[in-house]
């Protein structure tokens, strides 16, 4: 009842085609216009140093996992106070977005995170959703908002089984739905006929040079099923090199990653390689 109460309470606050899809409590619509604030005036015509600055706003957001497994039914879920890796980067470059276009207004926010997150930019269900982030970077950039760069920067190009998502149906709640179950699966059948385009471990650091702050970067992995396990943003420290802005597991919290790219996932034993894309 609760969400219900969320979804009418904001029936007037945002325009017509959103009113009845939207999970957002006061707090999180609060946070949202605090953020506005927080960001004014960040935009420097440089795109990519922006997801940078505004990215490092929510450093020591805690780490909170399914932030969008919410309900019953799939709803544009609003939340600034618990990040996923991948929750980080749609509202980094959501409120990014927002600087360059000059429309700080929370219904401008609530429209690009839609585009950002769903399929061909439109909330139709669960299985609407981006859930694979190999096919998240492949429909933002036939948006337009991104280009996947991994080819251009010493990537190969890979194929690989991606069923993970309906071979684990019991981590998935809303899998418990059948048409939802098989909209998955015709996703997955989608992606298997696609290739993605991988830099491998071993050429990252030869390569970083070529990587640029701002650039969205993506985890490769071995793990059966899956394409990708995690997600962040590039950032050139002041060591001259590439760390990882990211929704952290390990601290669990919004952090620059201690060590740079290439040697920071050195110790993640599934990693094999990134893929890179550059918001346009």
């Amino acid at each position: 009842m609760k969400h219900i109460f969320l979804l009418l309470f904001f029936c007037g606050c945002v325009s017509a085609g959103f009113s009845q899809q939207i999970t957002c409590s006061p707090k999180d619509k609060a946070a949202v216009e605090n953020k506005l604030a927080e960001i004014d005036g960040m935009y420097n015509g440089n795109f990519g140093k922006t997801m940078v600055s505004v990215g490092k706003t929510f450093m020591k957001t805690p780490y909170v996992a399914k932030t969008l497994e919410i309900g019953d039914t799939e709803t544009l879920v609003v939340n600034l106070h618990g990040l996923d890796c991948t929750t980080f980067v749609e509202n980094v470059l959501d409120f990014s977005k927002l600087l360059r276009q000059e429309d700080l207004s929370f219904d401008a926010f609530i429209k690009n995170l839609e585009v950002i997150r769903y399929k061909d930019g439109e909330l139709e269900g669960y299985a609407s959703r981006l859930h694979y982030f190999s096919e998240w970077i492949a429909n933002n950039a036939e948006k337009g908002l991104l280009k996947d760069i991994t080819g251009e920067i010493g990537g190969t190009e890979i194929t690989k089984d991606i069923d993970f998502m309906s071979t684990h149906r019991d981590l998935y709640p809303f899998l418990a739905d059948d048409m939802n179950y098989s909209k998955i699966k015709a996703s997955e059948n989608y992606l298997n006929n696609q290739v993605i385009c991988v830099l491998s471990q071993e050429e990252i650091a030869k390569n970083e040079h070529l990587i640029q702050s701002g650039d969205i970067i993506a985890l490769a992995t071995s793990i059966n099923g899956l394409d990708v396990t995690h997600t962040g943003i590039a950032t050139r420290e002041k060591d001259g090199r590439i760390h990882l802005l990211h929704a952290s597991t390990g601290s669990m919290e919004v952090e620059v990653s201690k060590k740079p790219l290439a040697e920071y996932l050195k110790g993640i034993k599934s990693n094999t390689g990134i893929m890179v894309a550059r918001p346009l």
